[in-house]
């Protein structure tokens, strides 16, 4: 039978999010309430490979968990093609631009709450431009770590972002480099 949605209304809204309150029918027939929060842009997650192979990854202060957070350059697209957008984040997270941005295709964030759409993009042929805008993002570092030291800190759960991690993994599963 599946999820049914009888009734829509919006709780809440501001320029990135809108959340809704769903009267449904669940799948097994019984009435129940679902809170769904919807991204207005979908995001990019930039996945940067250096020439060495090196990832390279930003330190972010993040409001929402009182702390720093090791995370693959992301943010909205803003209404922009997800390339276009993931080479604006890239610049404005990291300075750096890119000869080279492929799109590994979509990817879904939080999908039992949310309906928050994205796209894993590998990044190559890195070149230093400027342009960051770090202070505005929350970013206190840019790090470069080789996939072995990469995996270790993972292991270690030194990279906690579940997003990072899924692009990551998305991005070194594409470049052949899970061993």
């Amino acid at each position: 039978m599946g999820w049914q949605r009888l009734r829509s209304r919006v709780a809440y809204e501001n320029a990135w999010i809108r959340v809704r309150e769903d009267a449904v029918l669940r799948p097994d027939g019984s009435p129940g309430v679902y809170g769904v929060v919807e991204v207005r842009s979908p995001a990019v997650f930039v996945v940067p490979v250096t020439e060495a192979g090196e990832i390279v990854l930003v330190e972010v202060d993040r409001y929402t968990i009182g702390g720093l957070s090791l995370e693959v350059p992301a943010g909205g697209t803003d209404g922009e093609d997800p390339l276009v957008a993931a080479g604006r984040e890239l610049r404005e997270e990291t300075g750096l631009a890119a000869e080279s941005l492929v799109d590994l295709g979509p990817v879904y964030s939080l999908n039992g709450v949310s309906d928050a759409p994205g796209r894993v993009v590998v990044a190559r042929g890195l070149r230093p431009v400027g342009g960051a805008d770090q202070e505005a993002e929350g970013i206190s570092g840019v790090r470069l770590v080789a996939v072995p030291d990469l995996l270790a800190m993972i292991k270690a759960g030194e990279i906690t972002d579940n997003e990072s991690l899924g692009a990551l993994l998305v991005a070194l599963v594409h470049l052949d480099r899970v061993h």
